[in-house]
């Protein structure tokens, strides 16, 4: 089966979702995942989505909620709305006033930890 890279998969606002995700593509989560998610593309988590659980991909912008670590090999971006608890590992990190985070952060140049 062909990788399908330019996917875009959506947990849409009102559905709850409860395991690991994996995908070749991108995601964006408006409702809630309990699990970890694993992408070879970006993640968005809307100003409504929750996600409970380790967050490994390429590019990750929260509007949302996140308890859990979070891995991004290029950019890690917290909205105003943000909420994070837990540690993050990535290459660039992007901090609107307003976004908590709570947990410790190392960065790197391809966003992985020493």
């Amino acid at each position: 089966m062909a990788k399908e890279e330019g996917q875009v998969n959506i947990v849409a606002q009102g559905t709850s979702f409860e395991g690991r995700i994996t995908s070749p593509g991108s995601l964006r989560v408006d409702g809630r995942v309990q699990g970890d998610v694993v992408l070879t593309g970006d993640l968005v988590i809307g100003a409504n989505g929750e996600i409970d659980g380790n967050i490994d991909a390429q590019t990750v912008t929260v509007g949302g909620k996140i308890t859990g670590n979070i891995s991004v090999k290029n950019k890690l971006v917290l909205e105003n709305k943000a909420r994070i608890k837990g540690d993050i590992h990535a290459a660039k990190l992007i901090i609107d006033e307003g976004a908590i985070f709570d947990g410790k952060c190392e960065m790197s140049q391809d966003g992985t930890p020493d």
